[in-house]
């Protein structure tokens, strides 16, 4: 009985089986024809819309024809404005006034940017305005140097100051036509993040041109000089002054919708060319730790022939040109007598030795063997993006050589970690663009860190050595010429001290944090401690004259030690004890747009370490 019930069962499952299976078929047969018949439907009203189309397209051809009289482009077909696009020729005149009403010389600055908008009268954009001020500059310096050139003398002193100024004037014109052609690449809503650059620029040409004029011997020809150079340092300061008001102008524009394609290529541009392209994640962790075990560089350099070249300079003559990405060099223990000069044509380079003591460039130029001041630098880091890690930098012409440089450094985004700096007078040219320091030492006696970069010493070890007797020391003497530069000193979270062989005699030398080489003259010491070898007025005058103690800008924040009190320090208009929130200033982030430094991978402290 219960063989008979799973069998009525089992048939019953099967014919249920069978009905379901027949119903699904049903079910996909009908559901393909609705899909084909769809896709029938689709195309025919397809060909028929098109059919509309073309013959609205073929009717409004024909009643644009006929409509001769209107002439004017549909507003939707015409690309996007963006807020520099919007200014009217009659607004010219106002964008003038206010670009000029913060420089130091307004009616000159009105007059180049007047004259600018001559060969543009429809000025569609504002930032053609700063382009026709720096091509001014350009356009003056040429003149300028003309009448340098037909100055007639035998004298050698004269003639290598002329050779040294040609070279000079050289460089601030491929910086000012760098300046122009980042403004032409870049779209005006990302002018913002140039503007560094073009500070950084800009700067260093007024310092260019500082120092052609400073090579002449006091007298009548130097006289000449400085005032045939007066237009276009006047220039040059207006171009600073408006790099900074066009900021400002084009930040509070009201904006237009822009056409985001070409604002992505220019910022991504920007952006690979001076940061993200600069490094492996692998050289990263190179730069944080030297691995010689895990280096691969590009070029080893080894005394004992035991790399691919003896010497640095045949390292870097046989870097490619245009190379892409950065070209390391690692140089073996041994001190390495030799000018070395890294030049511009030569960007993104690191140099990586076995230790500040162990790899070492020496030279001995001096200004007592008649060599200018900016040339008798052992090594010349001039090729942005240059990084130096564990290797020693020395003029070894001693204290009776005068002006003697151990390194010149003008390149922008430069980095120097774990490095020791030697010398008497001049040891560091921290000459022009934007520098970093870190862990590193510095040895010298008058002026020993002195030029007009935007430079930061972070963690560092400042020695003051023994000179000669009678002189004064002073640490710093930075040059900066004009307000409106964004260049400056920064000494922060350093220590300042003796060197040995001046702690038996220190007090038969008086040692100060520096003296005012150039007018506006800008360090800021803070967070560092000082030893008792700086006076208690803490700077000093320059020359013994009241020469730019109210122009100039020192100033001090939190520092220790037994020098490290305020109360005794000068008095000076220029002189201040500032406050937290002014130290902020002075910090990597804002002083150097250092966001740089970070990406590279170096170690460094953005804000204050009291914070």
């Amino acid at each position: 009985m219960a063989f008979q019930d799973f069998d009525q069962i089992q048939e019953r499952v099967n014919q249920e089986r069978k009905r379901k299976f027949r119903k699904r078929i049903i079910i996909g047969v009908v559901s393909t024809l609705v899909v084909v018949a769809a896709i029938i439907g689709g195309a025919f009203a397809y060909i028929t819309y098109e059919n509309k189309t073309q013959e609205q397209v073929k009717n409004t051809k024909n009643n644009s024809k006929d409509k001769s009289s209107d002439k004017s482009e549909n507003p939707s077909q015409k690309p996007p404005s963006s807020a520099a696009q919007s200014v009217k020729p009659g607004q010219v005149d106002k964008i003038i006034q206010t670009l000029c009403n913060s420089t130091l010389y307004k009616p000159s600055c009105e007059k180049t940017l007047k004259n600018g908008t001559k060969t543009d009268t429809s000025l569609s954009d504002p930032r053609s305005l700063l382009k026709s001020s720096i091509e001014a500059v350009n356009d003056d310096l040429r003149k300028v140097f003309e009448k340098v050139l037909k100055l007639k003398t035998e004298n050698k002193d004269e003639k290598d100051a002329i050779a040294q100024c040609k070279l000079l004037v050289d460089e601030a014109k491929k910086e000012l036509d760098t300046s122009v052609k980042r403004i032409n690449d870049t779209e005006v809503d990302n002018f913002a993040k140039i503007v560094p650059y073009l500070d950084s620029w800009l700067s260093a040409v007024m310092t260019y041109q500082e120092t052609c004029v400073d090579g002449f011997e006091e007298g009548k020809v130097k006289t000449d000089i400085r005032k045939n150079f007066n237009s276009s340092q006047v220039l040059t300061s207006n171009s600073l002054a408006v790099v900074k008001s066009l900021g400002a102008y084009l930040s509070s524009a009201p904006k237009l919708k822009t056409r985001h394609l070409l604002e992505s290529r220019s910022s991504s541009a920007i952006e690979t060319d001076h940061i993200t392209s600069w490094l492996s994640n692998k050289e990263r962790r190179m730069l944080k730790a030297v691995d010689v075990n895990a280096l691969k560089p590009n070029a080893t350099v080894a005394k004992d022939g035991s790399g691919n070249f003896t010497t640095i300079n045949d390292a870097l003559k046989a870097m490619p040109s245009k190379y892409q990405g950065r070209y390391t060099i690692y140089i073996k223990h041994g001190v390495y007598e030799e000018s070395v000069v890294v030049d511009k044509k030569k960007a993104n380079v690191t140099m990586i030795g076995d230790g500040s003591q162990k790899t070492i460039v020496t030279g001995n130029k001096s200004q007592a063997k008649k060599v200018s001041t900016l040339l008798t630098a052992t090594f010349v880091a001039q090729g942005e993006g240059f990084m130096a890690h564990s290797m020693g930098f020395r003029n070894t012409a001693g204290p009776e050589g005068h002006q003697a440089v151990a390194i010149r450094v003008q390149s922008d985004r430069s980095v120097f970690l774990n490095c020791r700096f030697e010398g008497y007078q001049n040891t560091l040219n921290a000459y022009t663009h934007r520098q970093y320091y870190r862990s590193c030492v510095i040895v010298g006696t008058i002026d020993f860190i002195f030029g007009d970069a935007a430079a930061i010493f972070q963690n560092c070890d400042i020695f003051i050595r023994k000179g000669l007797t009678g002189q004064k020391n002073t640490v710093t003497a930075q040059g900066r010429v004009d307000k409106f530069q964004t260049t400056g000193f920064v000494i922060h979270n350093c220590t300042i001290a003796p060197n040995e062989d001046l702690k038996p005699v220190k007090a038969e030398f008086k040692s100060y944090l520096g003296r005012p080489w150039k007018n506006h003259s800008r360090t800021v010491v803070m967070e560092s401690t000082i030893e008792d070898v700086i006076d208690p007025v803490g700077w000093l005058r320059w020359q013994e004259t009241d020469f730019a103690i109210d122009t100039l800008l020192y100033a001090e924040y939190k520092n220790e030690g037994p020098s490290g009190a305020t109360a005794s320090r000068v008095k000076w208009p220029g002189f201040r004890v500032i406050n937290k929130e002014e130290a902020m200033k002075y910090t990597v982030g804002p002083f150097l747009q250092g966001e740089w430094i970070h990406e590279i991978g170096s170690p460094v402290k953005f804000g204050l370490y009291d914070a």
